[in-house]
């Protein structure tokens, strides 16, 4: 038996109730899920530094390095050669006015000009994975190996085109939370004579002193910083004018400036759009500043980058 319809012919009013759930649960999903990416992105962090920043005074802002005014006047330049070295650390060298950097994959120093033309490649014999390099003084350089969980300081000159680690003084950084992201980053600070190193994840700090060698003194000790709301640490630098920090983080396309208390001053994002970049940096692995201000970076597997201030 056919139902007949209601009076006047019409049809019965379509349900929408459960269009409607169903509409509200993606949207609750949603949410969820970017406040979930949001909390692993720090954007919550950065959002608070980003209107924190608005207030900063000019006079402030001169007194510190101010990452919002950087733009790449070098993008992506392509070291030649080293397409699968894998890039892994930067540090500028005043006396020479020239970078160093370290590669990972196969273990080699190599010597760049400030426009990142390559001077010459140094092989590291005896290192299992150079992950960080930091220019001391006086010829002195320290390498880090993560998978070794050393630090060894060599003498590099310009007569050097090879390093062999056994005739240099090492030094065990300890076991780390979790060995296979161990220590990444390394920075010297000229001011108080002493080394920063980073762990990659989580990210954390540690200082060595030197003494008038230029050798390691003492026990490394942990700086404390609560301000390191990044996914990873790739990389230190120092700003040699104001002593500033400069902490890299590849996981969250991010270069973050502590002072010399360790509180955030100030961020640049890695994404491309941004500070000049036509596109994202990949994987930012090398961080250094010289004393006219000028930013580099590298990444792998093997890009060089130049920021400089507007």
């Amino acid at each position: 038996m056919t139902t007949p319809f209601p009076s006047g012919g019409s049809l019965p009013p379509v349900r929408k109730r459960p269009f409607m759930l169903r509409w509200s649960t993606w949207l609750a999903a949603a949410a969820v899920i970017g406040y979930g990416v949001a909390y692993s992105m720090h954007w919550d962090d950065r959002g608070l530094l980003w209107v924190k920043e608005r207030f900063e005074s000019p006079a402030e802002q001169r007194a510190s390095v101010w990452l919002p005014d950087y733009h790449a006047d070098i993008d992506a330049k392509a070291l030649p050669g080293m397409e699968d070295d894998e890039a892994s650390d930067l540090s500028y060298d005043p006396q020479t006015k020239t970078l160093f950097a370290v590669m990972g994959k196969h273990p080699f120093l190599v010597q760049l000009t400030l426009d990142g033309d390559v001077l010459r490649k140094m092989p590291l014999n005896g290192w299992s994975n150079p992950e960080g390099v930091a220019v001391l003084e006086g010829g002195r350089m320290a390498i880090v190996d993560e998978r070794d969980h050393t630090v060894t300081i060599v003498r590099v000159d310009a007569d050097t085109k090879a390093l062999n680690s056994a005739d240099f003084p090492q030094y065990d950084l300890g076991p780390s939370k979790n060995q296979n992201k161990a220590f990444e980053g390394v920075a010297w600070e000229p001011k108080r004579q002493r080394l920063v190193f980073g762990e990659e994840r989580p990210p954390k700090l540690f200082t060595w002193s030197s003494d008038s060698s230029g050798q390691l003194s003492g026990q490394k000790q942990v700086l404390s910083s609560d301000e390191l709301d990044l996914r990873n640490l790739s990389a230190l630098g120092i700003d040699p004018r104001t002593g500033h920090m400069l902490v890299l983080s590849a996981d969250s396309n991010m270069l973050l400036e502590l002072d010399q208390q360790g509180q955030q001053v100030s961020f640049m994002t890695l994404q491309g759009g941004f500070n000049g970049l036509n596109k994202r940096i990949p994987r930012a692995e090398g961080v250094a500043m010289d004393e006219q201000g000028a930013l580099y970076m590298v990444s792998e597997p093997n890009l060089f980058y130049r920021f400089r201030k507007d």
